[in-house]
């Protein structure tokens, strides 16, 4: 490791330099499961909630039409309205969901970057002169 370091001190290759590095990658093999795994339950409740919103959207059809076909005054309109305020924050709820899982795949991709990046840094024989995170 000492043919590596570079001069000065905190230069690529040594000590300060090294611990660095072996954090840095430890910290990325942890990130990249748990924004994996973060990304696939995001996925799940996205689908979940498109799947309600569906449910809402025909419960609500299936109301104004009972609503239509009563031959007693029946005010299911209240009913309706909170059907479609319900399903107006599922669609809210989706919404931040599907930013929050651009955001995770954001982060996967730049995780997976890094990674790469310094596993091609470490096979050439070390970090140039600077800074081993730019």
């Amino acid at each position: 490791m000492a043919a590596l370091a570079g001069p000065g001190p905190g230069g690529a290759g040594t000590p300060v330099s090294g611990a660095r590095d072996v954090f840095a990658e430890g910290l990325l093999r942890f990130l990249r499961p748990a924004v994996r795994q973060l990304d696939a339950h995001v996925h799940a409740v996205r689908e979940s909630q498109v799947e309600l919103r569906e449910h809402i959207d025909s419960l609500a059809t299936e109301l104004c039409r009972i609503n239509e076909d009563q031959k007693v005054a029946l005010d299911l309109d209240p009913y309706v309205k909170k059907l479609l305020n319900a399903r107006r924050r599922v669609v809210l709820v989706n919404n931040i969901l599907q930013n929050a899982q651009e955001r995770l795949r954001r982060l996967n991709h730049s995780v997976a970057k890094e990674t790469a990046r310094r596993k091609a840094m470490l096979e050439s024989g070390g970090y140039p002169q600077g800074s081993p995170s730019k």
